[in-house]
């Protein structure tokens, strides 16, 4: 399952609104097929590895780390009906689908065929994976991961704005990578205005990746930038799963005041700044109890001389 997740985390920022979806394929402990979700949604994570497997596929184990669905489409077959033609033993997925066109019913048709099915295995690693994807099926709005860079007490420039750079380029090149991962990239009005940033990817081999680009803003609108007036907005958002918010600290203030950060990604660097920028402005807590147990601490690497912490909201 490992594997499986580790493919849909590739497809992550180029299959919104569908799932990004990794399968795998074993049979008699060889790896006979493996798929991801394609650019735009389809073909899907299974029919690709089917295609790759072949008639390897009857008797096998598949590996997929959601329900496969089950609706019809006309944009391709339902998975649940490749996987029962392809007649495997048994259909091991890490989480049940919650759009409700599948919601069991993938499942439900495996069984009915004969296959053995078995959810649960791998669970975590692909509620992160597809973080984006669930968040939208179950509340209707993209997964929002904010990202500050911050020198040791917690400024993000100096009194003058200067900001370049904070961090190294080691931390630089991992915010490409998370870029390449998000479907629609955020800034405030200040920052589009202070820095005027292309917002895009420049990673070799991922410069097709650069998200879309959005302006939090009641103002005039960008040509070629998507406007939201409020954080509030990102309901509007129908085809976008995962929603970067990079700064500056209008918006990211704005957005923890709306509590619509799901995830934090806290690039630190070893350097004191003193009287600066503070990464984020009042966001409504009136007491120190209302602030304890939001946040649940996720990782921590060292990205060159700069760390990275990860923080996951809880609900």
């Amino acid at each position: 399952m490992a594997e499986a997740v580790a493919l849909g985390e590739e497809a992550r920022g180029t299959t919104a609104p569908g799932a990004n979806v990794g399968c795998v394929i074993v049979r008699d402990g060889e790896l006979v097929g493996s798929g991801m979700t394609q650019p735009g949604g389809r073909p899907h994570a299974e029919a690709a590895a089917l295609e790759a497997a072949g008639e390897r596929a009857r008797g096998a184990t598949i590996y997929t780390t959601l329900e496969p669905c089950a609706h019809v489409s006309t944009r391709g077959p339902a998975c649940a009906a490749l996987l029962v033609a392809a007649q495997p033993a048994r259909v091991v997925s890490a989480l049940r689908d919650p759009d409700p066109r599948t919601d069991g019913a993938g499942f439900e048709r495996l069984k009915a065929a004969g296959i053995a099915v078995e959810v649960g295995v791998g669970a975590e690693g692909a509620e992160r994976s597809l973080a984006g994807f669930l968040t939208r099926t179950r509340l209707g709005r993209p997964y929002v991961t904010l990202k500050l860079a911050l020198s040791i007490d917690g400024k993000i420039a100096l009194p003058s704005g200067e900001s370049k750079w904070i961090t190294g380029v080691e931390a630089r090149q991992h915010v490409h990578l998370e870029r390449a991962r998000a479907d629609m990239i955020l800034v405030g009005r200040g920052t589009y205005n202070a820095d005027a940033p292309n917002l895009d990817v420049r990673l070799p081999g991922l410069e097709h990746r650069s998200p879309r680009r959005a302006l939090l803003t009641r103002g005039e609108p960008v040509e070629g930038w998507t406007t939201l007036s409020s954080p509030e907005a990102i309901y509007d958002l129908h085809d976008v799963n995962d929603l970067l918010v990079e700064g500056g600290s209008g918006a990211a203030s704005a957005f923890l005041t709306a509590d619509l950060v799901d995830r934090l990604l806290i690039y630190r660097a070893p350097l004191l700044i003193g009287e600066g920028k503070s990464s984020v402005g009042y966001i409504g807590l009136t007491n120190l109890a209302d602030a304890h147990q939001r946040w649940t601490f996720a990782e921590s690497r060292g990205l060159g001389m700069d760390r990275l912490e990860v923080y996951e909201r809880t609900r």
